[in-house]
């Protein structure tokens, strides 16, 4: 009789990354109306009034100013629809991605 040893398996161990985050930014222009721009904000982005302000105020005195942080897809669809919102109506509102450091 053979002596016979068993060795234990390890499993191994997954990682599992979280998706990347993007950023949504608003970009000021001097022709779309604020309370478009607040409007938009509201619907698209499930701001209150106050907080759609705010942003939009720091987009005009800035330049830009990040609105959410969402996955890749979720961030380019409302970036999408917001810039849509915009061009609907006749305005330059536009609204861009980028990954989130």
């Amino acid at each position: 009789m053979a002596d016979t040893k068993t060795i234990p398996r390890t499993k191994p161990k997954l990682k599992v990354e979280r998706p990347r985050l993007h950023k949504v930014i608003l970009v000021n222009d001097d022709y779309t109306p604020r309370e478009f721009v607040v409007k938009v904000l509201q619907r698209i982005f499930r701001t209150t009034e106050e907080q759609g302000h705010r942003i939009m105020m720091t987009a005009h005195q800035k330049g830009v100013c990040v609105v959410a942080v969402y996955t890749c897809e979720i961030a380019e669809t409302k970036a999408t629809e917001g810039t849509d919102a915009g061009r609907e109506a006749g305005y330059p509102l536009m609204f861009t991605t980028e990954p989130e450091e």
